[in-house]
């Protein structure tokens, strides 16, 4: 009973709306030529933190489920270099990759032949809950500061 409370807590954990707006309020109907634009004072554009978290989600995700998992260089790869997409398409691929990859976290937290407790294989010493857990803080946070940059750039009307 408590191991099914906990997937189900996982899996609502990972798109969580509670306490702070989602993935998919964040970045929904961002103008297109704002989604590159690095407000003066920000770190990154939305377009930079949108693939960020897509490709740290990836990389978490793959760090999970594949036994031939490769690491990632940190920084290169984990952050585009240029502020603006390539185009509408990446715009695009990178909201649906995000969402999917999110979908397969959410169903190893689900799947109750994962054990939640267990070290990944590769992973020297770390749990599938620990890097469940990762990526929904990874995208709380992340998420947050996509709202900021909306809000520099006067493209958040939201209450």
């Amino acid at each position: 009973m408590n191991d099914a409370a906990l997937r189900t807590h996982l899996t609502q954990l990972l798109a969580w709306h509670d306490a702070h707006v989602d993935f998919d309020t964040a970045v929904g109907d961002i103008p297109e030529d704002l989604r590159g634009r690095v407000p003066k004072g920000a770190p990154y554009s939305i377009w930079q933190l949108v693939e960020h978290l897509r490709l740290a989600q990836h990389d978490i995700l793959d760090f999970c489920v594949n036994p031939d998992y490769k690491e990632m260089r940190w920084p290169d790869d984990y952050w585009p270099a240029d502020p603006v997409p390539p185009d509408a398409r990446a715009w695009t691929g990178a909201l649906d990759g995000y969402r999917r990859d999110l979908a397969k976290v959410q169903k190893l937290a689900k799947d109750p032949s994962t054990d939640l407790f267990a070290t990944i294989p590769h992973g020297s010493g770390k749990t599938y809950l620990r890097e469940i857990l990762l990526v929904a803080d990874h995208a709380a946070y992340h998420v947050g500061q996509i709202v900021i940059v909306r809000r520099m750039l006067g493209a958040w009307e939201k209450s």
